[in-house]
């Protein structure tokens, strides 16, 4: 079994009942009783690997004091052939168990078996997931929370496809509605100005100001002349619209393959427009009685939504009557669709049209507020929105230098964007960083730090210790050692307490990788492969294999080599390299 700490749990509880029932037929327990004890890891490992508190669980059961229960089990136990090479009654009457050198062996022999897939399980069972992530506006470069949630959202599909979940990674293009509209006139407006000189000009006080939107306009002022001067708003704003998303959807593209994100599918906003689907989804809150016209504008009946939404989760009439709950517009009065009703159609066709059992969306935390209006309009349409809509709100980044916040590229004089970002630190660093924090905490992200080699840089201490066991392993391939199978090596011989704790270790891997899942924060990860980079350089500073005789260098060899492997996962998983040389 690849995750040895479940298995060796399950045995924890299988043989404490194997002895219970035995007991009980030699009379010395009432028979027939169900025991539901617990099996936990002790805080202080002198206190065993596993304590379980069936004897405890089971006093009022059998009428008798814990610790004689727990004396007559342990009497009863049958270690031979189990991972257990003994157990004690401690306390009140748990019955401590410590693990036996095969143990230590399984999970050398665990890792081995799939390297590249150890850690995982069949969790999902096939369920499909999409996680849709970054999804910026088109309308310009992607900042540092679009750096953040990319490596987010990437490394999150990475840890459910681990699991057993069928994952699909999706970017959703916002190439329609009021943004898009902004867009184009920020374009025409520097355009006119090139044109006619910028004091003559007016540009829109809610406009794009940035230096990308001037390189557009003259982009397109190079490629048409003044034809577009005295062009009808509706020819320029389409074609002015179509030509900066042209230049920009590749620049995205381009930047997040740069940063080794890649998507099985970029959908855009405007094919739910031109096919009907808004309208239609629309039309379907409106069938199920969830919208009304005011002022000839239509609503969504947010306020009743949520309010159904708030006594299904359990909150109480008085609490739900004290929230401040508002409608929202689904179609103005001009006849537009809102982006709420656009977004609405997407989850629907998420769900609906494309059979996804769950939807992850990474969103910046000042999207709060819209998580349960979506998840509650969703309901109204009868898609469990709910509990089958998971939003991951993901705090700010603040980028420091020299301990300070920096807002501006030195290289552009221009607010930082992920290109610029990336010219400035590797992608190794970049990728480890902005997922070290669970996505709930800030991020401090310093710059001075990212770029360091030694050990207080994160990534850099976690692609040495990898780096230093593929420069161990090469030393002693000169030497005529090479890495035995696990089935050659003698794990009784790994008894010092670094190199125990170092493979306890490798057999908490399988379980940061379900919690990750399950809390959706693959930030686990990182923690992990520091603590295990850090148990490494331990054993390594502890425990000589040079030297050594033949069974405890070969044991000591393989110990390292495993490490390396399950490193090499972890990074994997976070899409950051693993180096042979530093």
């Amino acid at each position: 079994m690849a995750n040895m700490i479940q298995a060796a749990r399950e045995q924890v509880a299988h043989l404490t009942q194997a002895a219970y029932e035995r007991a009980a037929a030699e009379g010395l327990l009432p028979g027939g009783q169900v025991i539901r004890g617990s099996v936990e890891v002790p805080k202080d490992s002198k206190n065993g690997d596993f304590a379980s508190s069936f004897a405890m669980a089971g006093a009022k059961a059998l009428r008798m004091a814990p610790r004689a229960i727990a004396q007559i089990i342990l009497d009863h136990l049958e270690l031979s052939g189990s991972y257990f090479q003994r157990a004690e009654i401690a306390g009140p009457g748990f019955l401590n168990f410590f693990y036996d050198h095969s143990w230590y062996g399984g999970v050398l022999s665990a890792v081995e078996a799939d390297p590249e897939g150890y850690g995982g399980s069949d969790e999902g069972k096939g369920q499909k997931v999409m996680v849709e992530f970054v999804s910026a506006n088109p309308t310009g470069p992607m900042h540092m929370g679009n750096a953040r949630g990319g490596v987010l959202g990437d490394t999150l599909a990475n840890v459910l496809k681990r699991e057993g979940y069928d994952t699909w990674k999706e970017f959703y293009v916002n190439d329609a509605g009021n943004q898009i509209h902004k867009f184009a006139q920020s374009i025409h407006a520097r355009y006119m100005q090139l044109l006619l000189g910028e004091d003559n000009y007016p540009f829109p006080e809610e406009g794009y100001h940035g230096d990308d939107i001037r390189e557009l306009a003259q982009g397109f002022c190079d490629l048409h002349g003044d034809a577009y001067r005295d062009a009808p708003e509706e020819k320029w704003e389409a074609d002015m619209a179509r030509f900066g998303l042209e230049r920009n959807i590749p620049k995205m593209k381009e930047d997040l393959r740069k940063y080794r994100i890649e998507y099985d599918e970029w959908f855009f906003e405007s094919t739910l427009h031109e096919s009907g689907y808004v309208a239609e989804t629309v039309q379907l809150l409106t069938d199920r009685g969830w919208t009304y016209e005011k002022e000839g504008a239509l609503w969504l009946d947010t306020t009743g939504l949520l309010k159904e939404k708030y006594l299904r989760e359990g909150k109480s009439q008085e609490q739900v009557d004290k929230l401040d709950l508002k409608d929202d517009v689904l179609r103005r009065a001009n006849g537009f669709y809102t982006y709420f009703a656009a977004d609405i159609a997407y989850h629907r066709n998420k769900f609906e049209k494309r059979g996804f059992d769950k939807v992850i969306n990474v969103w910046g935390a000042d999207h709060h507020g819209h998580v349960a209006r979506l998840q509650a309009a969703l309901d109204g349409l009868g898609l469990d929105g709910s509990n089958r809509l998971v939003i991951v709100l993901m705090q700010l980044v603040n980028l420091l230098q020299d301990g300070k916040p920096v807002r501006m590229s030195k290289r552009t004089g221009k607010a930082i964007a992920l290109h610029d970002l990336l010219d400035e630190i590797s992608v190794d660093a970049a990728r480890y960083y902005f997922n070290n924090r669970a996505s709930t905490s800030p991020l401090d992200f310093d710059l001075d730090l990212a770029v360091r080699q030694d050990s207080d840089n994160p990534v850099y201490y976690v692609q040495y210790a990898h780096a230093r066991i593929c420069s161990l392993l090469a030393n002693l391939a000169q030497d005529g050692d090479h890495v035995p199978a696990a089935s050659d090596v003698d794990a009784g011989l790994l008894t010092a307490d670094e190199e125990r704790e170092l493979i306890k270790n490798l057999a908490q891997y399988p379980q940061e990788l379900k919690l990750a899942a399950r809390d959706y924060d693959p930030s686990r990860i990182n923690r992990y492969l520091t603590g295990l980079a850090g148990d490494f350089h331990r054993f390594y500073n502890s425990c000589r294999i040079r030297g050594e005789e033949d069974g405890l260098r070969l044991a000591r060899l393989k110990l390292a080599d495993t490490v390396r492997l399950v490193l090499a996962n972890g990074l994997g998983l976070l899409g950051v390299s693993a180096p042979e040389k530093m």
